[in-house]
Formats: C-alpha cells, sequence, structure tokens
C-alpha cells in the first residue's frame, strides 16, 4: 500500500509534465528539499513506479501513470461534490480535496461519480478522468501566450491559489467565460475583455487560464 505522500510524488510528476521532470521542479512544486526529492524517488524506483535517468530527470511507469490518475480523479471528483452538494466555493475546494484524496473508498468513489451523474470537469475546468483511468487531454494555450485582438473561450483555471480563483471569479474570468485580450502589456501584464468589463492581469495569473485555441482577427 502507499503512503499519501507517495501518491502526492506521482501525482506531481503527472502534473509537471510526466517527461523527464527533474529534482529540482519536483522540489520546487512540492516544496521540500531536493535530498528529500531525492530519496523519494529512489522508493518510487524500487517500487516500479517511476524509472530514473541520472542529470536528465524521472517519468512515471504505466503502473505509476494509472496511480497517479487515480489521485487526480479522486481529487477532480472531490472537488465536484463540495461545490455542487455542499455549496462550497470555487476557491475553497482544492484544500479539502488535497486532504481527502487518498482516504476514499472505491465504492465511495463510484458514489459520488454516480452521484453528479459522472460529471466530466471539476469546478475549475480541469477534467476528471474517467474510471477507466486513462490521462484526459489537457493540453491548451494560456491567456500570457495571447496577442491583442485574440477572443477565446476560458476551459479552465489552475486551482491552487484560493487569492486568484477569488480575483477571477469577480472578474468573470470563468470556465465557458468568452474573452478578448485587449492590450498586452510590455510589462508583464495583459488586459481582457469580458462581457462586462475590463480587467488588468499578471502574466503569473494570465499563465493559470487555460483558454481554447484562440480566434485572430481577420
Amino acid at each position: 500500500m502507499l503512503s499519501p505522500v507517495m501518491e502526492d510524488y506521482l501525482k506531481a510528476v503527472y502534473q509537471l509534465g510526466d517527461d523527464e521532470v527533474r529534482t529540482s521542479e519536483l522540489a520546487e512544486h512540492l516544496d521540500v528539499s531536493q535530498p528529500t526529492v531525492t530519496n523519494m524517488l529512489e522508493k518510487l524506483d524500487e517500487r516500479g513506479l517511476v524509472e530514473r535517468e541520472k542529470y536528465k530527470g524521472v517519468t512515471l511507469t504505466e503502473e505509476g501513470r494509472t496511480v497517479a490518475v487515480e489521485v487526480v480523479r479522486h481529487h477532480r471528483l472531490i472537488e465536484a461534490y463540495l461545490a455542487e452538494a455542499l455549496d462550497y466555493d470555487w476557491s475553497e475546494v482544492h484544500d479539502e480535496a488535497d486532504r481527502l484524496e487518498h482516504h476514499i473508498s472505491e465504492e465511495f468513489e463510484e458514489r459520488v461519480a454516480a452521484a453528479l451523474d459522472d460529471p466530466e470537469r471539476d469546478p475549475h475546468g480541469a477534467p476528471i478522468p474517467g474510471a477507466d483511468l486513462e490521462p484526459p487531454e489537457e493540453d491548451g494555450e494560456t491567456l500570457d501566450t495571447l496577442e491583442e485582438g485574440d477572443a477565446v473561450v476560458v476551459e479552465r483555471v489552475e486551482d491552487d491559489d484560493a487569492e486568484v480563483l477569488r480575483y477571477l471569479d469577480e472578474h468573470g474570468v470563468v470556465p465557458g467565460a468568452k474573452v478578448e485580450v485587449a492590450e498586452v502589456a510590455p510589462f508583464g501584464m495583459i488586459t481582457v475583455r469580458t462581457d462586462d468589463e475590463e480587467v488588468a492581469l499578471p502574466d503569473e495569473v494570465a499563465r493559470s487560464v487555460v483558454v481554447e485555441a484562440a480566434q485572430k482577427p481577420v
């Protein structure tokens, strides 16, 4: 049986791209020291959950990826349940789901999915992996890569910063919203126009907003 910490490492590798993720990236993502990461990766390697290549990075094995996707499924199902059944704000569900994702049974997972009619996305627009644990498609452009005049639809928003989520919600930059890039400043700021207003977003915030492919002006 894997510990919650082991599952957290596998999920982190998956979220960082599952393609030769470096120790330094994992340390920053998990807010731990590099020696701590190295020690854990050795344990995961011994269990056949990751493959390590010196000086290059770590990738998930097929078994490790399955574990990671299942944890992601638990997390996003819990977020959806908290938002829909218990009326949590979308800025509150991430931390709760982080605490619960390692501890629910398969029966509980199935019941939550059934109660929500097998939702496809969590409150932040992220795809919920199916019961078959096939990794969902999660590619997409982010707002910080767009140009003035681009018109897009918000697909999903990164869920780990409650303050950013509250700010985006307040200004209508939420999944399904149509936005147009009004201005791209040379100093790390992008202004987008929603139905109701214009809102300026620092690059680090715009980078957390994933959109459908931009429609270029004719």
